[in-house]
């Protein structure tokens, strides 16, 4: 039986939460090298202290490095006893995609997960047998239900509002390179048996450097059920502009609860950010990649205080009551990703 037919579905990112996963960065070449690393490693350490201040963090990572995760934790400022190290080894830091995607019971509360097929976007990135095999391995941690998703699915490409309907990118789901076998229909009836969800709302797809070929929580996100965050580029001369123009219009073609229009509230990009002689000419930094936790909000910062400031003050008109925090991922986000990216949320049972 699947997860929709057994009474599960995916709640949206603002219910109530028990912990937030993240992959601690792992000694691999390919990632941030060099003295970077450790830089990168303490700017983890900030973000698990940050989640910390309002629920539990849970840390996949080789249990060898166990000690020196809870000192650069502790060194943060992590709240005593909000730190979980779980001796689940892995490839790579993208949490939110090689992570499970949990689901919760309608009536019951139960929580349980979904586990998906990863292939490191389209095979871009080998090895990643063992990102594959996390959620398995929290499964087991947990004592948790496992449904499998029966394709590949990554976290960041899916954006819900807890009201049956999804948002995800053609760019991506469509992709040969994910489940060349699948057609639109067969992927939409994945989404709906695994999440719970009635509606699929398309765009077209992402931005510049992004290594994930377009996803959602780069473009697009529900901040509840009829609103939308939606990025827009007001440089005329950015490659950007006119995929985020479509995007926008299909956006506000959409009907949420009720068959009414969504809000849809526009934030612009940060300015180009660009690393000379790095892999990726222009950085795919973008200021909805936020997470949602209990009573807070962690949104990146890009190091450009006028237009961070301004995506701060949007983001905090729409959260009311909420804690909105400001990280600076310009460092985070040379490969490819931030906050969002490096999480995923496992909600609360009950």
């Amino acid at each position: 039986m699947n997860a929709a037919a057994d009474g599960f579905r995916m709640p949206p990112e603002w219910a109530p939460q028990e912990a937030v996963w993240l992959s601690w960065p792992v000694a691999d070449p390919r990632h941030w090298g060099g003295a970077k690393r450790d830089l990168i490693r303490a700017k983890f350490a900030e973000i698990a202290a940050a989640i910390s201040r309002h629920e539990a963090v849970r840390i996949n990572a080789p249990a060898a490095d166990h000690a020196a995760i809870a000192a650069a934790c502790q060194r943060a400022g992590a709240v005593p006893g909000r730190v979980e190290l779980f001796d689940h080894p892995h490839n790579d830091v993208w949490c939110r995609d090689h992570g499970p995607i949990f689901v919760k019971h309608r009536e019951t509360g139960e929580v349980a997960l979904t586990d998906w097929d990863f292939n490191a976007w389209g095979g871009k990135f080998p090895p990643w047998d063992l990102d594959d095999a996390i959620p398995g391995r929290i499964a087991a941690a947990l004592g948790m239900r496992v449904f499998k998703g029966g394709m590949i699915l990554e976290g960041g490409a899916i954006e819900l509002n807890g009201a049956g309907q999804l948002l995800t990118t053609e760019a991506v789901l469509l992709n040969p390179n994910r489940n060349p076998q699948l057609g639109r229909p067969e992927i939409e009836q994945s989404l709906r048996e695994g999440l719970g969800v009635t509606e699929i709302l398309w765009l077209e797809r992402g931005i510049e450097g992004d290594d994930t070929d377009g996803h959602i929580d780069d473009l697009a996100r529900f901040t509840d059920q009829r609103t939308i965050l939606a990025c827009v580029e007001k440089d005329p001369s950015s490659p950007n502009r006119r995929v985020l123009a479509g995007n926008l219009a299909r956006l506000k073609s959409f009907h949420g609860p009720g068959g009414r229009p969504f809000e849809v509230v526009e934030i612009p990009l940060p300015e180009a950010c660009e690393v000379p002689g790095w892999r990726l000419p222009v950085l795919p930094a973008s200021y909805v990649n936020f997470l949602i936790l209990n009573g807070g909000v962690l949104v990146p910062t890009f190091r450009q205080p006028k237009n961070d400031d301004r995506a701060l003050g949007i983001i905090r008109e729409l959260f009311p009551g909420r804690e909105i925090t400001g990280i600076d991922c310009l460092d985070l986000v040379e490969e490819g990703g931030t906050i969002h990216c490096i999480s995923q949320q496992q909600p609360a049972a009950g």
